[in-house]
């Protein structure tokens, strides 16, 4: 079975809850996983930030909205227990438990209504919204900023000259911390002309090492193949080299991966998509927006015990 949404967790942690007991949120937590039956590798499944799993975070979620709507109270740190509106909940409720049924409560009402007027749009996804915690929404959200910003990268890119994209290349090694200072990496990446190979760059500031460079800047539809790869490996084996990074703004097929497996040599391949994703971690050629903490409650700080 696959992970519930929070929604969908709401009625069966209602329901563990019905015995009147006060209980953890991490018996609720175990009792949930063993109710949806996840699998281990579900259970540790975490969202994209990384800081929780997916299903912990849900289970938080529906607890937070259930204790908003009155169903369940906190009566101590990581511990809820059911309510009188809550066993009404359950008897109302044979089937499901979700946020169309919490917002006929005023104080969930006043919890969950938009702080800032939205527009229509906005308005139109708030169904789908339902079904995502905050955490996930933000998360999508940010990963929809990254993909577009990536999209415009390379649509730039394409738009510029080949020296721009030379030059791209060269800072964004920099930015990495291979080639020195950017007057060395400058010098050493200038075009060979040489056997296939478009420079050559330092991975370090001594210079003990090598890296060899092949770029093609080459629109989304022209595919890299195997023969481009097999060329730069000749190249590097001819040169003696030892590291190689091919990089293009299009994509790889499944057959010019295969081709730098098991080398003597160490190559890598970076298309378009990472291209761009590896500009915006190291702030190439992007600037920063906005900036948003996401707080987290720290429950050592509230802890009692000596």
């Amino acid at each position: 079975m696959a992970i519930p949404d929070y929604q969908s967790v709401m009625r069966p942690l209602l329901a563990y809850l019905s015995d009147g007991r006060i209980h953890s949120i991490s018996d609720i937590h175990d009792v949930l996983c063993k109710h949806f039956k996840l699998t281990p590798d579900e259970i540790k499944e975490h969202l994209t930030s990384g800081n929780q799993t997916i299903i912990r975070n849900r289970v938080g979620w529906a607890r937070t909205y259930l204790s908003k709507a009155g169903l369940i109270s906190i009566p101590q740190r990581a511990r809820a227990i059911i309510t009188e509106r809550g066993h009404q909940a359950l008897a109302e409720c044979p089937e499901r438990i979700d946020v169309h049924y919490l917002k006929r409560f005023e104080e969930f009402r006043a919890f969950h209504a938009p702080k800032v007027e939205t527009s229509e749009a906005q308005t139109s996804r708030s169904a789908e919204q339902d079904e995502t915690t905050p955490e996930e929404q933000l998360a999508a959200s940010y990963q929809a900023i990254n993909q577009s910003l990536a999209d415009e990268l390379i649509a730039t890119i394409h738009a510029a000259t080949p020296t721009f994209f030379e030059q791209l290349v060269v800072d964004l090694m920099l930015a990495m911390g291979y080639g020195g200072s950017r007057k060395e990496a400058g010098r050493a990446t200038q075009a060979t002309g040489d056997d296939g190979i478009d420079g050559i760059i330092k991975e370090d500031r001594l210079g003990l090492d090598i890296i060899y460079l092949q770029a093609k800047r080459w629109k989304k539809d022209n595919t890299v193949h195997r023969p481009e790869i097999d060329k730069f490996i000749g190249s590097l084996t001819r040169h003696r080299a030892r590291k190689g990074v091919f990089i293009t703004t299009s994509d790889f097929s499944n057959n010019a991966k295969e081709a730098i497996k098991n080398l003597d040599m160490k190559v890598a391949l970076i298309d378009g998509q990472q291209l761009a994703e590896l500009m915006i971690e190291h702030n190439l050629g992007v600037t920063t927006k906005d900036v948003y903490e996401v707080k987290q409650f720290d429950s050592d700080y509230f802890s009692e015990e000596v």
